[in-house]
């Protein structure tokens, strides 16, 4: 079977398995957010914290339970790292400092679900500050984009309430309930697979077959790599991510790693449909992040696997910075899972990716990273393209547009708007700033159109919460570290914030019924309509920057 086949096989597989646990792990999911019941370890944390489970809130508390959660997250996470050298489990000679603007770089990428590593995990964080700071913010980042998703939905499945939950409650059960289950499971499947999983500090020296001394440090790694995945956080407890062989050690347990970083997204509308009782809407949604997903790979694999240039051609592909262990095929259907979802992971060198290889990685995140996006944030950026769509129609037939039962008006397409536009313009404000800073802009190592490729990457990464990066870019500077890192904040609490708003204004609105005017958002025609307004409208924002960059590159 010749690599091209076998990636057709490993894709088919993948699509077969993603399909098989939707509708039973859709549903689990909806019962987690609806149940009435607490379990006791619940009911402790709550007792811990000093939250009321059956108070529900406004969704002005539940930002702020957000935010405050999160701001808490960081000043931890920031501390941990600036004394971690007087902690057990600490790297005795670290190999990259840590400074005050590379912890607040790295606190903001992890408790924002980016994951950004401006640093060599396995030389610079201690194996206590891995577990206890950057594998905690792994399982709590995610389980808050989910609560914010939950959210949005019940703000659409409620009618003439202010209430829209709980968030400590959200938090909590998709925590325990949700991630840590499938996480146990899956780490003890990756350890079978040969990762590793111990306390071995930078000390473990053995002697190479040539008679050379090599030191090869190891640590709690299946258990971080698995919530790394299914999480949809992508940071890696080794530099080189997950084409390091302790992390991803053999081509199966690279296609269980694409299979974690997606099953939580794909699986979302199912409870979505569940949660506003129309199992028809959550198969529509389901269908419009199923045929970009399946549109994105498809056009990934056709750059990566075509001939053009002296290499590729001699090779047979696109082979320069991918990892033979997984060939050419399962790398381009790896590197475009973790940018269609905001994971970040690697396995392969995505700087070393043919010029429109990257321009899919690129596109795969300004699309909003909603086929199907991160865990959680996928959900409620569909949603918010949804919303948008019917009021597209809505002005095409002259109606006031209607979604779910819930009215369109200016407030929600006003929220919907600022939603949309506020990535694209943190993504294309800090490229110029970078661009035009001499000092700044020799933080490449290309020139050209790959330079601004390397930087347009950085911040569509950092701005759609994504981490990964082109590699060429030296960013481990004060000015690089605050300016992603304010992108990261920005990027992920801004649309927050306007998607909690929203969904507080549905949520006080009654339902409006069906007429012969009503849109079906439940048939085909809705979902190509979805769609084309995603594909057209991040085609409009981003096609000037991408001309010159990748599509400069190009056709160079």
């Amino acid at each position: 079977m010749n690599s091209t086949a076998a990636g057709l096989v490993f894709l088919a597989l993948l699509i077969l398995a993603l399909a098989a646990v939707h509708v039973p792990l859709g549903d689990y999911m909806f019962r987690v957010y609806s149940s009435q019941k607490h379990s006791r370890a619940e009911k402790f944390i709550y007792r811990l914290i000093g939250a009321s489970p059956d108070a529900e809130q406004t969704w002005k508390t539940y930002a702020r339970s957000v935010l405050a959660f999160s701001a808490v997250s960081v000043v931890f996470l920031f501390v941990l790292q600036l004394v971690q050298g007087r902690l057990p489990l600490h790297l005795h000679n670290p190999g990259t400092p840590m400074t005050p603007s590379l912890a607040w770089n790295t606190a903001i990428s992890f408790v924002t679900n980016t994951n950004w590593q401006n640093y060599s995990g396995e030389s610079t964080m201690g194996h206590l500050v891995q577990m206890a700071g950057l594998a905690v913010q792994n399982f709590v980042s995610a389980a808050v984009g989910m609560a914010v998703a939950v959210a949005l939905v019940r703000g659409f499945a409620r009618h003439r309430t202010n209430e829209l939950g709980n968030f400590w409650v959200d938090l909590t059960r998709g925590t325990l309930r949700i991630l840590l289950p499938i996480s146990v499971l899956a780490a003890i499947l990756l350890v079978a697979g040969g990762a590793v999983q111990n306390f071995h500090l930078n000390d473990q020296v053995v002697t190479t077959v040539a008679g050379a001394q090599q030191t090869i440090p190891g640590g709690p790694v299946a258990s971080q790599e698995v919530i790394k995945e299914l999480g949809t956080n992508g940071g890696g407890f080794y530099n080189a991510n997950s084409s390091h062989p302790f992390e991803n050690p053999t081509a199966w347990t690279n296609w269980v790693e694409i299979f974690l970083l997606m099953v939580i997204s794909f699986s979302l509308p199912r409870t979505f449909g569940r949660m506003v009782n129309s199992k028809k809407q959550g198969y529509a949604i389901a269908a419009v992040v199923g045929i970009m997903a399946v549109l994105s790979v498809s056009f990934m694999m056709l750059f990566q696997l075509q001939h053009h240039g002296t290499v590729p051609t001699a090779a047979g592909a696109a082979t320069e910075g991918v990892e033979q262990r997984f060939g050419v095929a399962d790398s381009a259907v790896f590197a475009d899972a973790t940018t269609l979802t905001s994971t970040g992971a690697i396995d392969s060198a995505h700087d070393s990716y043919t010029s429109l290889g990257g321009m899919m990685e690129m596109f795969n995140m300004q699309l909003g990273e909603v086929a199907p996006g991160g865990t959680g944030s996928g959900l409620y950026g569909i949603l918010i393209l949804a919303v948008i769509t019917v009021f597209v129609a809505g002005l095409m037939v002259g109606r006031t547009p209607e979604y779910l039962g819930k009215k369109i008006n200016p407030r929600e397409m006003k929220l919907a708007a600022g939603y949309f536009l506020i990535t694209p313009l943190i993504v294309l404000v800090g490229t110029a700033l970078a661009m035009a800073l001499p000092g700044e802009r020799a933080a490449m190592t290309n020139t050209g159109p790959h330079g601004l490729s390397e930087v347009l990457y950085a911040f569509t990464s950092a701005a759609n919460n994504n981490g990964s990066a082109f590699a060429g870019l030296s960013a481990n500077t004060v000015w690089w570290n605050t300016a992603l890192g304010l992108a990261m904040v920005f990027g992920r609490f801004l649309p927050m914030i306007l998607v909690l708003a929203l969904a507080g204004s549905l949520a006080r609105q009654g339902r409006t019924p069906e007429s012969s005017g009503t849109l079906p958002t439940h048939k085909p025609q809705f979902v190509g309509l979805v769609v084309g307004v995603t594909v057209i409208l991040v085609a409009l924002t981003f096609l000037p920057a991408l001309a010159l960059g990748p599509l400069a590159e190009g056709i160079h």
